[in-house]
């Protein structure tokens, strides 16, 4: 039996995503800063990371729930109190909290310290619902909570109002 032909080309390599300090998309959303460090186009839309700091005192967005993503939050500084139902966890550097659809959720700073946390979507549907926010808040329009509501909407999430 002669030879196979072997292929002698190498194997293409995935590329790497590496996003350095001060560096992604910056959204900045009121008191809070988020850093896109993935929006999903280097995962296949598997999961979005981004780094949000919490201002001194940030009210977090309206409890609501997500229909096709888990969301996880890991502190890195500061404390951030989640509110899940009505059962409220204070959050301190080194927590993770791991938000499954269908939980009831927010989350805000409540103390006079900056907060820093990193947030994953998986997917990463959640990431293009922040651009939206900052696009509406660029068109001048107000972040009231029937706005926020019809927004989050297009991303499989509704506002728990039976927590609200």
């Amino acid at each position: 039996m002669p030879d196979e032909p072997r292929n002698t080309e190498p194997l293409a390599v995935p590329a790497v995503s590496v996003v350095g300090p001060g560096e992604g998309e910056t959204i900045v959303l009121g008191t809070t800063r988020l850093r896109v460090l993935e929006d999903g186009s280097n995962t296949g839309h598997r999961i979005g990371l981004a780094e949000s700091v919490l201002a001194p005192h940030t009210p977090g967005p309206p409890q609501h729930r997500h229909a096709q993503h888990d969301e996880g939050f890991y502190v890195v500084s500061g404390t951030v109190r989640f509110t899940v139902g009505e059962q409220d966890y204070d959050a301190t550097a080194g927590t993770l909290v791991m938000v499954p659809p269908g939980a009831p959720h927010t989350f805000a700073n409540t103390t006079g310290q900056p907060a820093v946390m990193v947030s994953t979507f998986t997917p990463d549907l959640y990431v293009q619902y922040f651009r939206d926010l900052h696009a509406m808040i660029a068109r001048g329009q107000a972040l009231t909570p029937e706005a926020t509501a019809q927004v989050m909407s297009r991303y499989a999430t509704e506002p728990a109002t039976d927590f609200a």
